[in-house]
């Protein structure tokens, strides 16, 4: 593993100085070498800054599918001294015209198959940033040829420390305004190392990434980590179709393999032959992004014979928090353990600590923390207190320090002055074999105060009613916690990235 890496542009340049050599990442036929990835980012970022005219802390927009242009991209913007502000490519054009007005962005790279929501955005602000477009088909003459940029000779390096500001992240908004999360070059790096650590990451570990590249946890976790340690990653546009993943899983002799809930559940659900299970050269199987069901988990494992960790993270926290180790006791439930540089407390309502075993807000120490929320000086100041990072997530430690996820402490129900977390119910609801996806959200009731109502899809061929899922649910759980009502619904509302929208949801009760 490399030594002496400070800032995340120390990654190409180091490993195409003579100490890794090979392949940093593939794209279909496409292969990119570790000099290849750092001569393409040395001009990209000579011809950025020139045509665009960057100063330090400027902050460039990413909105992209997964292609290797986004990882040039990624490492020319942090080598011009500028920002990332990646882009969920789900996002209409007035989520994007904020972003790009909050972030004060000086540019979008973007590809045609996006063009046009960012135009619309952008046609919307006073300051208009430039655009520059991967591929043909761009139809303003201000728009920048992305090839156009690439600018051969030297490149002149700019100062880069390890406590400026490298990706701001957004966070998905599901109440109010999204919130842009300022992750420095030290945050990141300091939260790779620890990932490393935990998952023995070896210059032979060979990545798939499916996951979109705007997530946090995808540039964490499957783009940075295998690249810090001289490893490789295969990129893929999409997780559709799902043959091709697992023909790249196989044909690319994949060692690590980073998913998302819903794609676990998929493969939950499958046989894999004993021969597909022989030739797999995985060695673990990561969950994250949203909360992992047990029934999921053990029937994953059950089936593939791989070992399946679950982690928890947040956008603030550069993500990641605590994963269950791959050496050593896995706790089924559990998030595992908090990474070697993190700390972990569970806190009352009065910020005093909580001992082993009992319900509280979840906070978060470490280098990993975030510098703060972009132009949010007051709920930065609400988010982070005393170095500490209030999560709003609602937990509980074992005696031997393993994290259990309850819920969100914005989703807990106050039902007859007693609080009940949905999480609870919906890991009862999944236990099931009829439930593919369950979400419980809280209802103002006039007798209770709050009432749970769950909403809950239906796996491909089974049926069930209503009454059933609730009767099912009595003996494994205290009678104030047993949903009033069960819905059963064709499709539940989900952010790009597999999480449910609980916001969304609500509105479901009006139908």
């Amino acid at each position: 593993m490399n030594t002496g890496i400070e800032t995340l542009i120390d990654i190409p340049r180091r490993n195409a100085g003579g100490l890794i050599s090979g392949t940093a990442y593939r794209f279909g036929k496409r292969k990119y070498t570790y000099k290849k990835l750092d001569r393409l980012s040395d001009e990209f970022a000579s011809g950025l800054a020139d045509k665009v005219g960057l100063s330090k802390g400027d902050r460039i927009a990413l909105i992209t599918a997964n292609c290797p242009e986004y990882v040039i991209s990624f490492f020319g913007i942090l080598k011009t001294a500028a920002c990332i502000v990646p882009l969920n490519n789900f996002l209409v054009a007035d989520e994007i015209r904020y972003i790009l007005s909050d972030s004060k962005a000086k540019a979008v790279i973007t590809d045609i198959k996006y063009y046009d929501v960012v135009k619309k955005a952008i046609m919307q602000m006073d300051s208009k940033p430039a655009i520059i477009v991967i591929g043909k088909g761009s139809k303003e003459d201000r728009d920048i040829n992305y090839r156009s940029l690439f600018k051969r000779g030297p490149f002149e390096e700019k100062k880069v420390t390890p406590d400026d500001a490298a990706v701001i992240i957004y966070t998905s908004g599901t109440t109010g305004f999204p919130k842009g999360a300022i992750l420095s070059h030290y945050n990141l790096v300091s939260n790779v190392k620890d990932c490393l650590e935990v998952l023995h990451v070896k210059k032979s570990d060979r990545f798939v990434i499916i996951l979109p590249l705007f997530h946090s946890f995808t540039i964490t976790v499957c783009m940075l980590t295998p690249l810090f340690a001289g490893a490789s990653f295969a990129l893929l546009e999409s997780v559709r179709p799902f043959h091709r993943v697992i023909r790249a899983i196989i044909l690319g002799r994949v060692t690590g393999f980073v998913g998302i809930p819903q794609i676990f559940h998929l493969l939950s659900e499958k046989r894999v032959p004993w021969l597909i299970r022989k030739i797999l050269k995985i060695r673990f199987c990561i969950s994250g992004s949203a909360p992992l069901s047990e029934e999921v988990l053990k029937n994953f494992e059950k089936n593939t014979g791989l070992p399946l960790m679950e982690g928890y993270g947040l956008s603030e926290a550069s993500p990641v928090v605590s994963v269950n180790p791959l050496r050593g006791i896995r706790k089924i439930g559990s998030v595992g353990l908090p990474l070697k540089n993190v700390s972990i407390k569970i806190v009352d309502d009065d910020e005093k600590e909580l001992p082993a075993g009992e319900i509280g807000e979840i906070i978060v120490k470490g280098p990993n923390v975030m510098k703060g929320y972009l132009n949010l000086k007051d709920e930065t100041a609400k988010a982070v207190r005393g170095g500490w990072l209030f999560t709003g997530d609602i937990g509980k430690v074992d005696e031997d320090g393993y994290l259990y996820i309850i819920d969100r402490k914005k989703d807990m129900i106050l039902s007859h002055g007693l609080n009940v977390y949905p999480r609870e119910i919906e890991q009862v609801l999944y236990q099931h074999p009829s439930i593919r996806d369950a979400a419980v959200v809280g209802v103002k009731d006039k007798h209770r105060g709050e009432k749970a109502v769950a909403f809950v899809t239906l796996k491909e061929g089974y049926q069930a009613k209503s009454r059933d899922l609730t009767a099912f649910c009595k003996g494994k759980l205290a009678p104030y916690k047993i949903p009033h009502t069960v819905r059963i619904e064709k499709e539940l509302p989900r952010t790009p990235t597999g999480k449910i929208l609980k916001k969304d949801i609500r509105s479901l009760m009006e139908k």
